[in-house]
């Protein structure tokens, strides 16, 4: 890249390009990943998001976390939501279990009234 420079120029000018292209590639895992979870948008959509994606890759990806940003965060909640379910069904534990193993701790003074309220609000959201 500099001819007449020293080779850690070089070196930085290097580890930039690969620290660009790695990020690229991860953003374009993470938006090409929510595009296709997508219930809400056709098959035309998803096509044209591709192709954008595509042709245009730095532009297609920024203009996707732009537009769609506050959905993907959604559905990444919803997401991690439904598997926390998922795994609480699956192993046997409930949210009136939760709550009741809170109680005994907040009755044993374990915990305080803070810690209490702030973990009690938690389970049940």
């Amino acid at each position: 890249m500099f001819s007449g420079e020293s080779a850690f120029a070089n070196f930085i000018a290097d580890a930039f390009a690969v620290f660009i292209f790695i990020l690229w590639f991860w953003l374009f895992i993470t938006a090409a990943s929510d595009l296709f979870r997508r219930r809400d948008l056709s098959g035309f959509g998803k096509v044209l998001w591709v192709i954008l994606l595509i042709v245009l890759p730095y532009i297609g990806i920024f203009a996707y976390i732009l537009t769609q940003g506050g959905g993907m965060a959604e559905r990444n909640r919803a997401q991690a939501r439904q598997a926390r379910d998922e795994l609480r069904q699956a192993v046997g534990f409930s949210i009136a279990d939760e709550l009741m193993k809170l109680d005994r701790l907040k009755s044993e003074k374990s915990i305080s009234d803070d810690e209490y309220s702030r973990l009690r609000a938690r389970l049940v959201a």
